[in-house]
């Protein structure tokens, strides 16, 4: 579904991503995991079209995206969930969720009612603002708003960051759901290890811009754990 090969990029004079290569699966639930400042958001703005890169190649579907804009990486399936949910606060809960038509590979105007089936709460709440709303409300609401997409595939980062126990374990199931009960592939940043373990198939591990493991979670082991994830 998602192939990168030997990807770099740069910010300035910095050498951010080197060589990197990250394969996932049509179908799959995949987690990039490493500490803080290894590369994993540049990644995943690189995937979408939000940062430039030097080299390597993005394929998407069979695809060639390294060149594309954002927006047509989203005309053409893929979702993301920024870090910090990027919602529009002084917008409404409905409003929040058209933004993502704009993008939508049929031009619909109408709202899937699959988000509402998700996210309950949403249908509740449409006319309040999205500023108004708790973290994980804001959570669930920026889920939906990629879900209106109806991608192929859905790109999180860090969707547990900030957010209350029982709403994190929600989400999980959501994305479980998504995945393994309807297909959608799914690529994930995330810093949680039991939250990782649970929703993810396979694992990729960063260190300084590289990808340095990766395999299935079932293969996550306490050496790579203490040498590549602890603190």
């Amino acid at each position: 579904m998602l192939r990168i090969e030997k990807l770099n990029q740069f910010y300035g004079e910095s050498h951010t991503l080197w060589d990197l290569d990250l394969d996932v699966p049509q179908g799959s639930c995949t987690c990039l995991m490493g500490r803080n400042g290894v590369g994993k958001t540049t990644l995943l703005k690189c995937i979408m079209g939000l940062l430039p890169v030097k080299s390597g190649r993005i394929e998407f579907d069979n695809t060639e995206i390294s060149g594309a804009r954002a927006e047509r990486r989203a005309q053409i399936g893929v979702a993301y969930v920024p870090q910090g949910r990027e919602i529009f606060s002084q917008l409404t809960v409905e409003e929040n969720l058209r933004v993502g038509l704009i993008a939508r590979r049929n031009r619909s105007n109408k709202l899937p009612e699959r988000v509402f089936e998700l996210f309950p709460v949403l249908k509740q709440m449409l006319q309040r603002r999205g500023g108004d709303l708790s973290g994980g409300q804001q959570q669930q609401l920026a889920i939906g708003r990629a879900l209106v997409l109806e991608p192929k595939m859905l790109i999180l980062d860090e969707p547990t960051e900030g957010i209350q126990p029982n709403i994190v374990r929600e989400i999980g199931d959501i994305i479980r759901r998504l995945n393994r009960e309807e297909n959608l592939t799914v690529l994930l940043v995330e810093q949680k290890l039991a939250f990782a373990r649970r929703v993810a198939d396979n694992f990729c591990l960063m260190e300084k811009g590289r990808a340095v493991a990766a395999g299935p979670m079932a293969s996550l082991d306490d050496d790579l754990i203490q040498r590549h994830l602890a603190v």
